[in-house]
């Protein structure tokens, strides 16, 4: 047996020495058992679980379960828990004993046992531990970090990744998931960490009661204002925690109880009806969107599997179809705008261009951010926020961060306005592409098993940089890891082309994928009856046109 796998094998039987889990333990035993025989398939296994260990960044922690540090267990838990309590302390230490921490979790596999552990490391440290009562929504938690008044929060949720994984999201106590650099001091702290036998560990800390649910579900019901509640809904919670919300919401809004995929309605930690519990993905919403056939439903709306995004489908005349991030954007900014609210009107730089004319427009100031709600809720004044990943804050006084319960109220008030009216969604994005140009946006993406292939692509569009895209000049390019004055440094690639077109890239922070997003303005012809449609069809061919040839020069 070869050195190297000496040293893993000495590795694994550490770990084993003191993890906490007889689940994890029996797996590695049957690995190192294997590897032992002389098994190369788990030699690679063992070889890939001690691969170093799973990396603390911005979106906290998100991998496979699994043992091994670089996997997602009770030992990697701990040792985060015990690393973001040492933070906290030093970032207040006079606040002795008054720190609290509230903890949240979903109905992935292992999420109530991670959230317990964290719980117990963060009373062995002195903190009050606030733990939410059952499997709930992220954007309850947000909501509980700053009604309770908390340092930080725990969210133990893989969002919308594959059934194998879980997470775990650090948020400090404006309710804002964390930014640089509190994910590089808690990752320091962390280091520091010793054996799982010399972390303190407390009581279970305590179940927050239901008042903190209903507080949120009236304070999100109470959204809506007065209007028309007409409106058949078909909604799917994708196997997630979000029905019993969603439900209770819209009953409380006055609108009649949406008709719910029966086959999703239930959380399982396994998703056994959807390839990839994400409604962006292909075949995700396909049950959802048959019942809405079947029905003659106005409107299907989903969340993801921790419900804090928000997907919606509307009926055409060519059958069913969802709506784009970007549009859904469009639509709940055009509805806060006409309510009134100022403020800044916030995306990320990879959505929509169109937010900023609709702000401008109506006299309000807009921002560019980087990727991710962590920084969009940072934005100052913020009235609205999206992301054209299905997330949007429309209530950002009480949840600074994405929330898939709130958005989906707003939606369907918007919709049940518009059919008072004889009209629907898309004639809505009709009239604004009316008056902005018809803003079309669309993404190409790979998802590779070689994480170096993601290195490759970015070197290479950074070394041999194309000159045109999609038949249009390529008029400048933005490195963005070089930071601006408006924006922090990242890894990624800005491409302005003509006629307001635009292209970036970037790899994934939470998936193995190099992802390209492509937009195209075409101006609608005034006074042709057909003139929206005729731009969608020219944009949809220019759109095909920007990802082939992007992901050419990637050479991807």
């Amino acid at each position: 047996m070869s050195p190297d796998v000496d040293v893993l094998l000495d590795r694994a039987r550490a770990w084993l020495s003191e993890d906490p889990d007889d689940r994890t333990r029996a797996e590695l035993e049957a690995v190192v058992a294997a590897v032992g025989s002389g098994d190369a398939d788990a030699r690679a296994d063992l070889a890939d679980r001690f691969r170093g260990t799973l990396e603390f960044g911005t979106a906290g922690l998100r991998g496979a379960l699994g043992a091994g540090p670089n996997r997602m267990n009770r030992v990697v838990v701990q040792r985060a828990a015990a690393g973001l309590a040492a933070y906290l302390v030093k970032q207040d230490p006079a606040a002795g004993g008054h720190r609290s921490v509230v903890i949240g979790y979903d109905a992935r596999h292992d999420s109530d046992v991670f959230a317990r552990d964290t719980a117990a490391v963060m009373t062995g440290a002195g903190f009050t531990a606030w733990v939410l009562p059952r499997p709930l929504p992220t954007p309850i938690l947000a909501f509980a970090i700053r009604e309770l008044g908390c340092a930080a929060g725990v969210m133990v949720t893989a969002s919308h990744n594959p059934p194998q994984d879980n997470g775990y999201k650090v948020y400090l106590g404006d309710g804002s998931q964390i930014v640089p650099p509190a994910d590089a001091g808690i990752a320091a702290e962390i280091e520091t960490v010793g054996p799982l036998a010399g972390i303190a560990r407390g009581g279970a800390g305590t179940v927050l009661g239901e008042d903190i649910v209903d507080h949120y579900l009236d304070t999100v019901a109470g959204l809506a204002g007065d209007g028309p509640r007409d409106l058949d809904v078909v909604y799917t919670p994708l196997h997630g925690v979000g029905a019993a919300t969603v439900l209770q919401v819209l009953e409380t809004a006055g609108f009649a109880a949406p008709r719910v995929v029966e086959q999703q309605e239930q959380p399982d930690p396994d998703f056994p009806t959807v390839g990839f519990p994400n409604p962006e993905e292909e075949g995700a919403m396909d049950l959802a969107l048959a019942l809405a056939e079947r029905t003659g439903a106005d409107l299907v709306v989903a969340n993801d599997p921790d419900a804090d995004r928000c997907a919606a489908a509307v009926p055409g005349p060519g059958g069913w179809r969802m709506l784009r991030g970007d549009e859904v954007g469009a639509l709940l900014a055009h509805h806060l705008l006409a309510r009134g609210a100022t403020g800044t009107y916030a995306a990320s730089i990879v959505s929509s261009s169109l937010l900023g004319k609709q702000a401008r427009a109506a006299g309000q100031p807009h921002e560019e951010t980087l990727t991710g709600f962590k920084w969009i809720a940072r934005v100052e004044g913020l009235a609205f926020g999206y992301e054209e990943a299905l997330g949007y804050c429309v209530d950002p006084t009480h949840v600074r961060d994405k929330d898939g319960v709130s958005a989906l109220l707003m939606l369907c008030e918007l919709a049940a306005a518009l059919k008072a009216e004889g009209r629907g969604l898309v004639d809505l994005l009709d009239d604004i592409a009316r008056e902005h140009g018809l803003h079309a946006t669309g993404q190409a993406s790979v998802r590779v098993d070689d994480l170096g292939l993601i290195t490759a692509a970015m070197a290479r569009l950074r070394e041999q940089p194309p000159t045109a895209l999609g038949g249009l000049d390529v008029l400048s390019v933005d490195d963005l890891g070089a930071g601006s004055a408006d924006l922090p440094p990242t890894d990624g690639l800005r491409y302005h082309l003509a006629d307001g077109a635009r292209v970036i890239v970037r790899p994934s922070g939470t998936e193995p994928k190099v992802k390209c997003y492509l937009e195209v303005v075409v101006p609608v012809e005034d006074g042709a009856e057909d003139g929206v449609q005729a731009a969608r069809i020219s944009a949809a061919g220019r759109l095909d046109a920007l990802g082939s040839d992007i992901l050419a020069a990637a050479g991807l």
